[in-house]
């Protein structure tokens, strides 16, 4: 009677793995290899996925139910294993497998692009040149260059530039730019300098005129052609910027026209500007239904907060507010134009903009000002052998017809005379000055008033006082070549090139402290015998006058002299580290 339920037993546990079998088997039937093909590979891993899942739930119901009888027959364990063999997924699913590390391709890395700029400026040197922007917007691109950037250079084309360069320029395209309901042509030309490329924005209308700038309201229209047509060369010219580094209120409308007109075209939408201000006082202002006949902006931008300006519009307002960021020529005038002494009315709205304000100084072109290989000056000379100085200001003393005398102290300046640069002192305290045992040397141009003084001194005072009114690159070599000292009492200085030069040539710089002249020339300290030159603090004729006599004290001693002129030409003020913190500046503006 044992032996008879126990065979029934094992004949109902074995019918019951049979049918878990079937169980097990029924989806593998219906997922046959060739719809596994022809679905995607994904679908496929999913579908091999879910197969042994809907197979083993039933299964492992029973088994369970099995491994709980009080028995394990031999018969028992053969039923067992059919059963796990079920459960194991078709071969066919197993083929879905990740690529080898070996498999994978090698991941190359392409280098990034060069970063890309354009300067837009009204002048650069050697082309055209009225004062220190020029030589910054002819030199820094140069210097940039060298780091590997993309630099290029776009200006109006003016009837003052020499011929010899107009000779070198190439036609590459010509447009027409919508100056309200006007239409004017607008050629672009091109020259190579440096490895740089200068565009030249051609139209004879507004350009070909008998100077550089003008007064009067047609220079709001001059320019403001100049900024759209600078807009609307881009797509001609094939370059699109990362960042257009536009300079002064000449190009102050770029970042005005770019944001409201421009900004929504797919090509200009990564654009970003920086306003670099190289002299607060010179604003760009007039009349804002003028501007807006040109440039159709609407009444809705004529307020304090965008680009009205005590009833004007100011171009310079414009390209602080709309571009991205700012920078000035020096640490110390960035902080001083957030003043009220300095702020020309606009320190509340710098103020305001604090936060995206820069100060770096400008540098000079090493190759061009080095009195070792000057081929204008009449003899090479460096730090270490300063003996060739002495010809240089033999030189200058004849070709100004001043007595040749090595013991009077030639004090120079080559400067627009202007009020800014601090004449008004010279003109208070000249007959003092003239009571030293020195010569003054003076080449520029600029008021009326200063010229007249300069011209009453030079007859006054024959024999101490040389003038020349023009701007002779030649002459103003052998000036910085031949002076002792080199004079600049300025009012305010954004920066200044030509104390720079003067350090380089050994012409011992007497500034005020201020802007970039206090960045630049450290005075002289008797007790640590440290400076490069001398420095007096007050806007004051009788301050600048003291030191004066202090610096011509010192001028007597001979090796104090030269140790002081050896240490401004060992100073180092050349591009290279300020044209990396303006690369650095734009990698930032770019998002790299």
């Amino acid at each position: 009677m044992n032996q008879d339920n126990t065979k029934e037993k094992q004949t109902t546990k074995a019918t019951t793995a049979k049918k878990s079998v079937k169980q097990a088997d029924k989806p593998a039937k219906k997922e046959t290899p060739a719809k596994l093909t022809a679905e995607p590979a994904k679908k496929q891993a999913t579908k091999a996925a879910d197969v042994p899942k809907r197979a083993t739930k039933p299964a492992a119901k029973k088994d369970s139910s099995a491994a709980g009888q009080a028995s394990a027959p031999k018969p028992k364990k053969e039923t067992v294993t059919v059963a796990k063999k079920a459960q194991e997924p078709p071969e066919e699913k197993q083929t879905l497998k990740l690529p080898e590390e070996k498999q994978m391709p090698e991941l190359t890395v392409q280098p990034a692009a060069p970063l890309r700029v354009l300067f837009a400026a009204s002048e650069a040197a050697p082309f055209v040149k009225t004062g220190g922007l020029a030589d910054v917007v002819g030199t820094l691109p140069v210097a940039l260059k060298k780091l590997e950037v993309d630099v290029r250079v776009i200006l109006p084309k003016y009837r003052d530039i020499p011929a010899e360069w107009k000779a070198k320029m190439q036609y590459l395209t010509h447009f027409y730019v919508s100056m309200g309901w006007r239409k004017q042509y607008c050629g672009i030309q091109f020259v190579k300098h440096e490895n740089v490329t200068f565009y030249f924005v051609d139209n004879e209308f507004y350009f070909a005129r008998d100077a550089v700038y003008a007064d009067g309201p047609e220079e709001g229209e001059r320019f403001g052609f100049f900024c759209r047509a600078v807009l609307e060369a881009l797509p001609k010219i094939d370059f699109f910027p990362d960042v257009l580094h536009c300079n002064d209120w000449q190009t102050g409308m770029i970042s005005v026209l770019l944001k409201l007109q421009y900004m929504h075209l797919q090509q200009y939408a990564n654009i970003r500007t920086l306003y670099t201000i190289h002299n607060l006082k010179f604003q760009g202002v007039f009349d804002y239904k003028q501007i807006d006949d040109f440039f159709g902006l609407g009444m809705r931008y004529f307020t304090p907060e965008f680009l009205e300006f005590f009833g004007d519009i100011s171009f310079l307002k414009g390209g602080i507010v709309f571009s991205d960021r700012v920078s000035t020529v020096s640490p110390t005038y960035a902080r001083e134009i957030q003043s009220p002494y300095y702020g020309e009315r606009m320190d509340g709205l710098l103020r305001q903009r604090s936060d995206t304000l820069s100060g770096i100084l400008n540098g000079i072109d090493y190759d061009i000002w080095n009195p070792a290989s000057d081929p204008h000056i009449a003899a090479a000379y460096d730090p270490q052998n300063i003996e060739g100085k002495a010809e240089c200001k033999r030189r200058l003393q004849r070709e100004l017809w001043l007595p040749e005398q090595d013991d009077v102290m030639v004090v120079a300046l080559v400067s627009r005379l202007t009020e800014q640069k601090g004449l008004s002192l010279i003109e208070r305290v000249l007959n003092e000055m003239m009571q030293m045992p020195i010569q003054l040397v003076v080449v520029g141009q600029g008021d009326s008033h200063f010229c007249e003084m300069f011209t009453w001194a030079q007859w006054r005072y024959q024999g101490k006082v040389a003038v020349r009114f023009e701007q002779n690159e030649w002459l103003a070599h052998n000036v910085y070549a031949g002076a002792d000292v080199y004079l600049m009492p300025s009012r305010f200085e954004p920066c200044g090139i030509s104390q720079l030069i003067a350090l380089r040539y050994g012409a011992v710089p007497l500034v005020r402290e201020t802007g970039g002249l206090m960045d630049t020339v450290e005075s002289y300290n008797k007790y640590t015998d440290e400076g490069t030159g001398f420095s007096f603090s007050n806007y004051n004729a009788h301050e600048m006058l003291y030191t004066l006599e202090r610096a011509y004290k010192y001028f007597l001693d001979k090796k104090l002299w030269q140790r002081l002129r050896a240490r401004g030409m060992n100073a180092q003020f050349g591009w290279s580290q300020s044209a990396l913190e303006y690369k650095q500046l734009y990698e930032t503006m770019a998002g790299r």
